[in-house]
C-alpha cells in the first residue's frame, strides 16, 4: 500500500447542537482533496475521536469513504485502549471500505511491550485491512519500543507506523533496524509531527499525517512532495515558512486552534466537544497574526 504524501488528520465538523454536521464534513473533504492532499483520516485525535460515540465514530468513517469516492486514500481512526473494542472498529473500517485503519497504542492502562505487540498482532490476524500503528507517547503514556515496531513490521497487515515520538536519534535507530531486517520496502514510517516533516523524510519517512493540512492542504502537500522528490531547497523554504503556523495550531489543546482558524478563514466547522474549550482571546490574537502571515484572513 502506498502511503506517500500528505494525509490530513481531519477535524470533525459539528452543527449548532454539537452533532456531526454531515453537509459541512462532505464540503470539507472536497476542500482538502481539491487542495491536493494524498489522503484523509477520519476519527483521529484531531477529529475528537475521544468524545465521539461509537455510532458517530462509524458515521464519520462512512461519510469519509463515500465522499472521497476513491479520489484519495482513506484512513479510518480505529484505536482503543481495549483490544476488543479496537478490533470492532478495525473490522468496521474494513467493512466500510476504508483503505486502511489507524490504530493508536492502547492509552491509560500502559501495557507492557509484549501487551502492545499482542494487541496489534490480534488485529493483524483477525482482519485483512492494512493497519497503521500510531505511536504518540505524549498522549497515551506508553511508547512503542524500536524493537517492538520492527517486530510489528514483520506482520503481514501492519504496513506503517505514524510516529509522533519527536526523538530523531530514535528514528535513525528505527530505520537502521528496519533496513537490517529488509523491511523498508514493505513498511512505511509516517511523520506524526508537522514540524518534523522535513527531517523525518530526510531520514526515510514517506510523508505525514498532518494537522496543519486542515488549513493549508496545498502548501503542506508541496512541502512533502518537494522533500520526497529530493528538492530539499524548496522543502526547506516551505518548512521554515510553515513552522510558525504549525506551532500556533498547538498553542492550546488540539483541535481548538485549528477549528478557530478555519472559522476565521470563513469555514465554520462548529464548536468543540467538552472537555476541550475554545481558545482564549489572547491566543486568538496570536492565531490571527499567524493566519495573516499566510494571507488566510
Amino acid at each position: 500500500m502506498n502511503l506517500d504524501g500528505t494525509h490530513v488528520a481531519m477535524i470533525t465538523p459539528f452543527d449548532k447542537d454539537n452533532n456531526i454536521d454531515e453537509e459541512k464534513y462532505r464540503s470539507f473533504i472536497d476542500f482538502l482533496i481539491e487542495g491536493g492532499v494524498s489522503g484523509i483520516v477520519a476519527a483521529g485525535t484531531t477529529g475528537e475521536s475521544a468524545t465521539l460515540t461509537h455510532s458517530e465514530h462509524q458515521k464519520v468513517i462512512d461519510i469519509m469513504v463515500d465522499q472521497a469516492d476513491g479520489r484519495v486514500t482513506t484512513i479510518a481512526g480505529a484505536g482503543s485502549n481495549a483490544t476488543a473494542e479496537a478490533l470492532d472498529l478495525v473490522k468496521y473500517s474494513e467493512d466500510a471500505g476504508a483503505d486502511s485503519a489507524l490504530v493508536i497504542t492502547p492509552y491509560y492502562n500502559k501495557p507492557q511491550q509484549s501487551g502492545l505487540y499482542n494487541h496489534f498482532k490480534l488485529l493483524n490476524d483477525s482482519t485483512n485491512i492494512p493497519i497503521i500503528a500510531y505511536n504518540v507517547p505524549s498522549r497515551t503514556g506508553v511508547d512503542l519500543a524500536v524493537d517492538t515496531i520492527v517486530d510489528l513490521a514483520k506482520l503481514d497487515n501492519i504496513v506503517a507506523i505514524k510516529e509522533a515520538n519527536p526523538d530523531l536519534n530514535r528514528l535513525a535507530q528505527l530505520f537502521s533496524l528496519l533496513s537490517k531486517n529488509d523491511l523498508l520496502d514493505d513498511f512505511s514510517v509516517i511523520s506524526g509531527n508537522d514540524s518534523l516533516i522535513l527531517p523525518m523524510i530526510a531520514q526515510g519517512s514517506r510523508g505525514v499525517i498532518s494537522v496543519v493540512a486542515n488549513i493549508l492542504p496545498g502548501k503542506t502537500s508541496d512541502l512533502v512532495n518537494s522533500a520526497l522528490t529530493g528538492d530539499y531547497d524548496k522543502a526547506q523554504s516551505l518548512s521554515n515558512e510553515l513552522f510558525n503556523i504549525m506551532d500556533v495550531l498547538f498553542i492550546e489543546a488540539s483541535p481548538a486552534p485549528t477549528k478557530r482558524a478555519l472559522k476565521l478563514m470563513g469555514r465554520d466547522v462548529g464548536g468543540l466537544r467538552m472537555p476541550i474549550n475554545e481558545i482564549s482571546d489572547e491566543n486568538e490574537v496570536i492565531l490571527k497574526e499567524a493566519l495573516k502571515e499566510h494571507n488566510l484572513i
